[in-house]
């Protein structure tokens, strides 16, 4: 018997303990291979730095133009089902991505199953973000956004970390990193497959989950509400913010594991794939989360505005910690641990005001809608610079190419000093 929205009767499918954990895991972990993964793996396998931020920047599209294609998963079917398939998609190009890594023409065969993935993966946020809504009353939302949240960053720390430990582990036994990066996907598709199985079954049928009967009037409705996002007076600045918040953390996302792998004599700290799972894969993710739960609480109880630039300069700041390690080289891993931990409790800690800032402009009756442009503009601003990081590194040399992602930090933080901001937000919308 499955559950809906109306459903009194306690059954294990009708549980939310059913599916929001597996369902927001599977949110989580396709972004972060395609993000993360992606370029730890052509790393070990050769790939020049120029080319592995070129071409792994360009996978942030499907995040780009999301909300252009999100009318169609109303239009077309249920959210249910789209879950389902983007599962099953995901699920079917890892394996995909498994059999084209021993290829003579790895490089393009595998580059195109990470575009399916991301594609997939992007469909997979806008149908299961819309079916929290309607599988859940509005108290189970409130109720149970604390633990998609979890599940989210585990699936973060299991990516980054665990994968990524995994495929260092299984090349240290074998020799062959093309082995190990086989079975680390092989994994991943077994697992998503399962997971497309297990929804089939848990997942609840709410009543409300169908195709809308609007028709054009929803495109023409999209299309109004798209325009109204960009009538505001301040829209030159908030995109300009929007656009330039993250435009050092994109350039330097992109060559920190290059930078952690490299050996000594090319600039970098000679760490093995699994040292580099463990330190900025695991450790890291951890700290990550723990700043996100120290801003989290820092906004509700004094607001965005008073904290908007503290927290700005709160991101940035953190990366002199990569222009220590590449100027000084420590050779511990305690040391780029520790180093690594500082950076990202900065980062987690900061980028919680820019989380919130999206949530501002987008409070309105188009709220669903302009929070999903906004988050387009942010997966913009990370795509264009990061395509160039890995030239610029290439030119520079890894030192003076973390203090240019110091000084890119600059423009996010002018710009914040001009934002408008109610003095009272944050307190009440902060988890």
């Amino acid at each position: 018997m499955h559950g809906t929205t109306r459903t009194r009767t306690w059954t294990w499918s009708s549980s939310p303990w059913a599916w929001i954990p597996s369902l927001y895991f599977a949110q989580g972990l396709p972004y972060v291979t395609v993000m993360v993964l992606s370029v730890v793996f052509y790393k070990n396998l050769g790939v020049p730095n120029t080319d592995i931020a070129l071409y792994t920047s360009w996978l942030y599209l499907p995040w780009v133009i999301k909300p252009l294609w999100s009318p169609i998963v109303d239009l077309l079917g249920t959210k249910r089902a789209w879950v389902v398939l983007a599962q099953g998609a995901v699920g079917a190009a890892f394996a995909l991505l498994a059999l084209t890594v021993p290829a003579p023409a790895f490089f393009r065969l595998t580059l195109a199953m990470f575009w399916i993935v991301a594609f997939a993966s992007a469909t997979h946020d806008i149908a299961a973000d819309g079916f929290y809504l309607l599988a859940l009353t509005e108290r189970n939302q409130a109720a149970f956004v604390g633990l998609r949240s979890v599940f989210y960053r585990a699936a973060m720390i299991v990516g980054q970390g665990g994968l990524v430990l995994m495929a260092g582990k299984l090349t240290e036994r074998t020799g062959d990193p093309r082995y190990a990066w086989m079975v680390v996907f092989g994994a991943l598709a077994f697992f998503f497959l399962g997971l497309f199985g297990w929804h089939r079954i848990v997942l609840p049928r709410p009543e409300s989950d169908g195709p809308s009967e609007r028709g054009a009037g929803l495109l023409t409705g999209f299309l109004t509400t798209f325009k109204s996002f960009f009538v505001r007076r301040d829209i030159a600045l908030v995109l300009g913010f929007l656009l330039t918040f993250r435009l050092g953390e994109a350039q330097a996302i992109k060559m920190v594991t290059p930078f952690l792998l490299d050996p000594v004599a090319k600039g970098g700290l000679g760490m093995t794939t699994a040292q580099v799972g463990l330190a900025y894969g695991t450790i890291g993710m951890i700290f990550l989360t723990a700043g996100g739960l120290v801003g989290g609480y820092t906004i509700s109880r004094m607001g965005l505005k008073r904290w908007l630039w503290p927290m700005t300069v709160a991101v940035h700041l953190p990366n002199l910690a990569f222009v220590y390690l590449a100027a000084f080289r420590p050779s511990g891993l305690a040391t780029v641990a520790a180093a690594i931990a500082i950076e990202q409790f900065g980062y987690g800690f900061g980028f919680t005001a820019y989380i919130m800032f999206m949530v501002m402009i987008a409070d309105g009756p188009h709220k669903t809608a302009h929070y999903a442009i906004a988050t387009g503009f942010m997966a913009m601003g990370m795509m264009f610079p990061g395509m160039a990081s890995g030239w610029i590194q290439e030119k520079l040399g890894y030192l003076n190419f973390f203090i240019w992602v110091c000084c890119a930090t600059l423009p996010s933080i002018l710009l914040t000093a001009f934002l408008r901001i109610d003095a009272a937000f944050g307190r009440r919308e902060a988890p």
